[in-house]
C-alpha cells in the first residue's frame, strides 16, 4: 500500500482574472497524477475526501496526517492558500508547490516559495506535462529523504514541529482512517500472536513506501504481542519521516529497554528531550529505565547505586507531570516510588492531591481509557481510599486491550504492597486488587 498523496487545488473548470480558464481536472489527471505515481505514492484530490461526515474533519485530518502533499497556486485560490498555511505550521516538509505560469499573479507572501511552474495552452490544459511531470516526480522523491520545505520552520529557528502523532500512544491507530482491510488483519493478528502479524507485514512488502498510519498499526500491534525486536526492526526500515516522529523514537526507547538494552533507550529520549523539549511521554518512558535499573540494582544488593537510581526515576517521573500536567502518567509513577523510600518521601503528601485532581479532570472530560482508570486505583491506594479503588478497578477490567496492561498496574501494586509490609502495614482490599489484575491475565 502507497503513501497517500493529498493535492490541494481547485477542480473542474475555473476562471481568471482576465477572462482566461483553467481546466484543472486536465491539470490533475495529465501532469500531477502520473507524477505522484511515478513516485510511488497514491494520489488523493481534496474534492475526493467527501465521505459522508463534515467535510471539514476529513480534509483536516489529511492536511494533518497525509505524508505528502501537492498545492496548485493557480489563481490564488483562497481556500487552496488556507489549506496550505495548515499544512506549512504542522509539517516541516513533503509539501511541493506547482502554479501556471503567466496566468495571473502569485501573492507577494509565496513568490519565494520554491514552486514548479508549468504551462497551459490557450484551452486551459497542460503542454509539456511530461517534462513538468518529471520534474515533480523528483520533487516528491527529494522529499522522502525529510528535507525541510515549509518557510515556517526554515525561518523560525527553534519553531516547534507540533506531535502530529501522539494523540494518545495506545489509541493511536484508532485515531487514523486507512486501509479497513489492513486494519481488520492487524486487530485478529494481535490475537494469534507474533506469527500472525509477521504475515500481515509480510503482505506489506516495502515498509519504506507503506501508508504511514498502517506502519504505525503494525509498530504498535508488535509492541502489544510484546515482540520488542520486531518492533526495532520495522524502525529500520520505516521511510525517515516516520522514523523520526516523536511516537516512533519513544516507542522505540520502550522496546530497546524491554529487550536489555537500556543504554540505547536512554540516549534516544535524551536526545529527543534535548532536539523537542521534554514531554510527560518522554519522560514517563525514561522514569520506567531508571526505575528499572533500580530494581536490577536492589535485586544484586548494590544499595548505593539502587537508592540513586530510585531518586534519578522519581525527578525524572516528576519531570514529565510538570511538562504537561494534564497527564497523571509520571505523576502516579513518582508517587509509587516515593512510597517506597525509607522513610516515605516527605513530597508525596503535597503531590498526591494534585496528581488525583489531575487524574479526575481527565476522566471527567469522557472517553477514558484502560489507563486512567488504572490510574486512578493506582492513586487510590496510595491515598488508602477502598471506596474509589473499588469502582476504579471495576471500570478498568473492562478496558483492558492488551494483556501486559494489567500486569504493568499489578506490578506497581506489588511495588506498593512490598514497601508497606516492611514497614509493618498490609490493606487486605489492595492485595485483592492486585490478584484480581494477575487472574484477569490468564483470559488472555
Amino acid at each position: 500500500m502507497r503513501p497517500l498523496c493529498f493535492i490541494l487545488m481547485p477542480f473542474g473548470k475555473k476562471t481568471v482574472n482576465d477572462g482566461r480558464m483553467v481546466n484543472f481536472d486536465a491539470v490533475y489527471e495529465e501532469l500531477i497524477k502520473p507524477a505522484v505515481l511515478d513516485a510511488k505514492l497514491e494520489p488523493l484530490r481534496a474534492d475526493e475526501e467527501i465521505t459522508g461526515g463534515i467535510i471539514h474533519k476529513a480534509m483536516f485530518e489529511r492536511l494533518v496526517l497525509c505524508e505528502y502533499a501537492i498545492a496548485d497556486l493557480t489563481t490564488a485560490n483562497a481556500n487552496v492558500f488556507y489549506e496550505l498555511g495548515i499544512r506549512h505550521s504542522v509539517r516541516p516538509w513533503a509539501t511541493q508547490l506547482i502554479y501556471a505560469e503567466g496566468w495571473g499573479q502569485l501573492p507577494f507572501d509565496v513568490k519565494l516559495l520554491r514552486a514548479i511552474p508549468y504551462e497551459l495552452g490557450p484551452d486551459g490544459k497542460p503542454i509539456k506535462k511530461e517534462e513538468k511531470s518529471i520534474i515533480l516526480t523528483e520533487r516528491l522523491k527529494v522529499a522522502m529523504e525529510a528535507k525541510t520545505d515549509s518557510p515556517l520552520f526554515q525561518l523560525l529557528d527553534g519553531y516547534p514541529t507540533p506531535d502530529i502523532a501522539r494523540l494518545k500512544t495506545d489509541v493511536f491507530r484508532d485515531r487514523v482512517r486507512y486501509a479497513e482491510d489492513i486494519k481488520a488483519k492487524l486487530y485478529k493478528a494481535r490475537q494469534d500472536g507474533v506469527k500472525a502479524v509477521k504475515a500481515v507485514e509480510d503482505e506489506l512488502r516495502d515498509i519504506s513506501l507503506t501508508d504511514h498510519a498502517v506502519v504505525i498499526d503494525l509498530f504498535l500491534s508488535y509492541r502489544a504481542i510484546e515482540s520488542w525486536e520486531n518492533m526495532i526492526s520495522l524502525v529500520e526500515r520505516m521511510a525517515l519521516p516516520l522514523a523520526k516522529t516523536v511516537l516512533v523514537r519513544e516507542q522505540l526507547g520502550f522496546a530497546l529497554n524491554r529487550i536489555g538494552r537500556s543504554n540505547d533507550a536512554e540516549q534516544i529520549l535524551k536526545e529527543l528531550i534535548t532536539e523537542r523539549g521534554g514531554s510527560s511521554e518522554t519522560y514517563g518512558i525514561l522514569g520506567r529505565i531508571y526505575k528499572d535499573r533500580w530494581e536490577k540494582a536492589k535485586e544484586c544488593g548494590n544499595t548505593y547505586l539502587a537508592q540513586g537510581l530510585l531518586e534519578k526515576a522519581i525527578s525524572t517521573y516528576l519531570k514529565g507531570f510538570e511538562a504537561d500536567w494534564r497527564d497523571a502518567y509520571p505523576g502516579v509513577n513518582a508517587l509509587t516510588l516515593m512510597e517506597i523510600k525509607t522513610p516515605i518521601d516527605s513530597r508525596q503528601p503535597k503531590l498526591l492531591p494534585v496528581v488525583c485532581y489531575s487524574n479526575e479532570r481527565r476522566i471527567a472530560q469522557g472517553e477514558s481509557d484502560y489507563w486512567d482508570y488504572a490510574t486512578q486505583l493506582e492513586l487510590a491506594v496510595l491515598g488508602y481510599n477502598q471506596a474509589v479503588a473499588t469502582v476504579a478497578l471495576e471500570k478498568a477490567l473492562t478496558l483492558i486491550r492488551e494483556p501486559w496492561e494489567p500486569e504493568s498496574t499489578a506490578r506497581n501494586l506489588k511495588l506498593i504492597r512490598r514497601a508497606r509490609s516492611e514497614r509493618g502495614k498490609t490493606i487486605a482490599w489492595a492485595n485483592e486488587a492486585e490478584d484480581i489484575l494477575l487472574n484477569q491475565l490468564k483470559t488472555y
